[in-house]
């Protein structure tokens, strides 16, 4: 078993996973954002689950308002971006599905380690 208390400080972290999963705190200050038109998962279905504060996804070009519990899946593949629109920290906890990042943050290629 693998456990751990999170702790949200800025940017983003991967906090917890094994070869098959993989969970990771996302803050963005206000009026920052995280992805564009070159962040997909090619690899990795990605869940983002709001802990605190508002903003949107963007994904595929759809935008969804972000507030405190919101879920949202990002299917592998679909380009997304995440805004922070409010005037606090937006903290969100990102699962992906198989892993998308290396433990130092950087992404992983399609197909995993």
């Amino acid at each position: 078993m693998q456990h751990r208390h999170l702790q949200f400080g800025h940017g983003f972290r991967v906090v917890l996973g094994d070869d098959r999963s993989q969970a990771a705190q996302l803050t963005l200050a206000p009026a920052e954002t995280e992805g564009g038109p070159d962040n997909r998962h090619h690899g990795a279905d990605q869940w983002l689950y709001v802990v605190s504060g508002t903003g949107a996804a963007i994904v595929e070009g759809e935008r969804v308002e972000l507030r405190d519990g919101t879920l949202v899946l990002i299917p592998r593949g679909d380009q997304h971006e995440i805004r922070n629109t409010g005037d606090t920290p937006l903290k969100t906890l990102n699962l992906y599905v198989p892993p998308a990042y290396t433990d130092a943050g950087e992404e992983l290629p399609a197909g995993g380690k």
